[in-house]
């Protein structure tokens, strides 16, 4: 099985931040080093075992993603090595496919949330009130049904250990201000779409997912931190998808669904996992970075 890194311990940079998965090191004034570890966070909560090879999965697919929609809105990173500035052989052991050399930007601090099917909270709000994030939507959806259309639905961003709050438009405009928020909403509804209809082409249904940006003077906004993951959205197979029913999904859900079966509040410190739910959860991941990508996993 592949060495799992729960956390990068580089002596080469200051450490900045640890974040739920990532770890952030500053290289100067300008750039950043972010090392995706193999940590996994549920509901808010990161776990005390981590999922071999979860990190390097995930900056790989990120890293797709990025590319095939910089002609969408720019992001945040630089074509740099990050083993340019992490020297000591142990220490690159440790950063090997799993970190990258970013622009030291200032988030915004809310989460840009777009859905286009009805599942999660989103269902679970519908039930009560026929509502998702305070947007009104038809009678009689299914479970997993397609929404009308895509909807937007921001968040607060939460420090490690709290949970995200999902906030109004109109709140998120009085926190990042008129023209921001609009363009937030705009260029993650068209990053969705976009990246919805690639992923049809490879067989899957990308659910819902969140992206996190910053605003830069110059160059206005910029997307950020990871994008179109399985931390980050949800992805279906298109062959077995059935509204009415829960589909199958390559993401960290599978987790979700064996908490749930336990007595926890869903509080720090989380529970550990037995080994079968890790090693069925790695493969989870390596079987979305084939679908999303078409590449395996080293």
């Amino acid at each position: 099985m592949v060495d799992a890194v729960f956390e990068s311990r580089l002596e080469s940079l200051p450490l900045l931040a640890r974040g739920k998965v990532r770890d952030i090191y500053a290289i100067d004034e300008t750039r950043l080093l972010i090392v995706a570890s193999d940590r996994l966070s549920a509901f808010d909560v990161v776990l005390p075992d981590p999922i071999p090879g979860k990190g390097r999965i995930l900056t790989a697919i990120s890293n797709h993603w990025f590319g095939l929609t910089r002609h969408i809105v720019p992001n945040h990173l630089l074509d740099e090595s990050p083993e340019a500035y992490v020297t000591d052989p142990a220490e690159r052991r440790q950063i090997e496919g799993r970190a990258v050399v970013v622009r030291r930007l200032k988030p915004l601090p809310v989460e840009a949330v777009v859905r286009g099917y009805l599942i999660g909270s989103g269902w679970q709000e519908y039930q009560r009130s026929g509502t998702v994030c305070g947007i009104a939507l038809p009678a009689g959806l299914e479970l997993a049904a397609r929404l009308p259309e895509t909807i937007f639905t921001p968040a607060t961003k939460a420090q490690r250990g709290d949970h995200d709050e999902n906030i109004t438009f109109k709140r998120m405009t009085e926190l990042v201000g008129h023209d921001i928020a609009q363009a937030v909403r705009s260029k993650s509804i068209e990053i969705y779409e976009f990246a919805a209809g690639v992923a049809a082409t490879r067989g899957l249904i990308i659910a819902d997912t969140k992206f996190e940006f910053a605003w830069d003077e110059r160059d206005g906004l910029i997307l950020i931190d990871e994008v179109l993951t399985p931390d980050s959205s949800r992805f279906w197979p298109a062959a077995s998808y059935r509204p009415g029913s829960s589909p199958e999904s390559f993401d960290k859900q599978f987790v979700r669904d064996y908490l749930e079966t336990l007595a926890w509040d869903k509080r720090a410190p989380g529970p550990r996992l037995p080994e079968q739910i890790i090693a069925a959860t790695a493969g989870k991941y390596q079987q979305g970075l084939a679908l999303i990508t078409g590449a395996a996993s080293g």
